[in-house]
């Protein structure tokens, strides 16, 4: 498969696909030149399936994040929802965000200081023209761990804790009755002792309501307690996924490692040098071959593939369940 080879077949998972990127590709103007933020991104969300994008800041995370919800338009490849690709008509988006609901990192950006709770969740239900409003805000907030909800109706954002915001900002997700959440870092600004609740109920979701979600994150401890698949990014493009055991109990690309090795547990720190390229001026081979500790030690020589790791650019990654790694190293070392 040629770099530019997308995975137009349809893609095999273990459960039925719902949300999927073909062959993704945005790019921004930036100084006179072309951004490649994301750059060639197979990626399927299953049914009821949890999947962490993780990488640095930086590496198009967010961008992906943004494109799937019908926020950027590609530059080409396509974004499918239920099989059928996106169109980018105001009421055909319009529909889809009913089905398709963001979940942002900061609760208190995220939400209006004069407005109360039940005006924030009730906010996309009156944008849609939801019948039974107020039915509908009740249950989003009970869903979301406000219980009872009335107790919550009339109280603003300042009033409560930073875990009931993020749990407010839930339930106006929820109150659209969504298939798909993209939760992008949705623990970052709350405190340790929070964190683990609100994971805990974003899996509660999951099996309650059948929710499928992308948690885009930073954090391999995030994804290792939340995921059922992971996908690490770099520079544009996913480099290592799979299932969340198997690629974080044994990372076979030296990004994914180097990871993973800040994480407590780690028997040794990988510390990679210098900051991701520029997305204006994507290297040569392997994008990531300039921080590459595998090759700097010497071992890509000693396998062979040292050259190509500097000359021969990787195929893009299909969108498929098992375990994958975008290295040539990595595929001298395969069983």
């Amino acid at each position: 498969m040629t770099e530019t080879q997308t995975t137009a077949e349809a893609v095999t998972t273990t459960r039925p696909t719902l949300l999927e990127a073909r062959d993704l590709h945005v790019e921004f103007s930036s100084r006179g030149r072309r951004a490649r933020a994301v750059d060639g991104v197979n990626l399927a969300i299953g049914e009821g399936e949890i999947v962490a994008l993780v990488g640095e800041s930086g590496c198009g995370k967010t961008t992906l994040a943004r494109t799937l919800l019908g926020l950027e338009r590609p530059t080409s490849g396509e974004v499918r929802y239920d099989g059928n690709p996106l169109t980018y008509t105001s009421k055909a988006l319009k529909t889809y965000r009913r089905q398709v609901q963001l979940v942002l990192q900061d609760p208190t950006g995220s939400l209006n200081p004069r407005h109360t709770v039940y005006e924030a969740v009730a906010e996309g239900p009156r944008i849609h023209g939801l019948p039974d409003e107020q039915d509908l805000v009740s249950k989003a907030l009970s869903h979301a761990g406000l219980r009872p909800p009335d107790r919550f109706f009339l109280r603003y954002p300042h009033e409560l804790s930073g875990g009931q915001r993020q749990r407010v900002v839930i339930a106006g997700a929820l109150a659209l009755n969504p298939k798909v959440l993209i939760a992008d870092e949705p623990v970052a600004s709350l405190d340790a002792s929070v964190r683990g609740e609100i994971l805990a109920l974003l899996l509660r979701l999951r099996d309650e309501l059948g929710l499928s979600a992308l948690v885009v994150t930073h954090d391999l401890g995030l994804a290792w307690n939340i995921a059922d698949r992971v996908a690490v990014m770099y520079l544009g493009r996913i480099v290592e996924s799979g299932p969340v055991e198997q690629v974080l109990t044994a990372p076979r690309h030296p990004y994914t490692q180097a990871l993973m090795s800040v994480l407590p547990e780690s028997p040794e720190r990988v510390v990679l040098t210098g900051e991701p390229p520029d997305p204006t001026r994507i290297p040569g081979g392997c994008r990531f071959h300039a921080r590459c500790q595998v090759l700097a030690s010497g071992k890509a020589a000693e396998a062979g593939v040292h050259t190509r790791c500097r000359t021969e650019p990787l195929p893009i990654l299909p969108a498929t369940p098992e375990a994958q790694a975008a290295c040539y190293y990595a595929e001298t070392t395969t069983p």
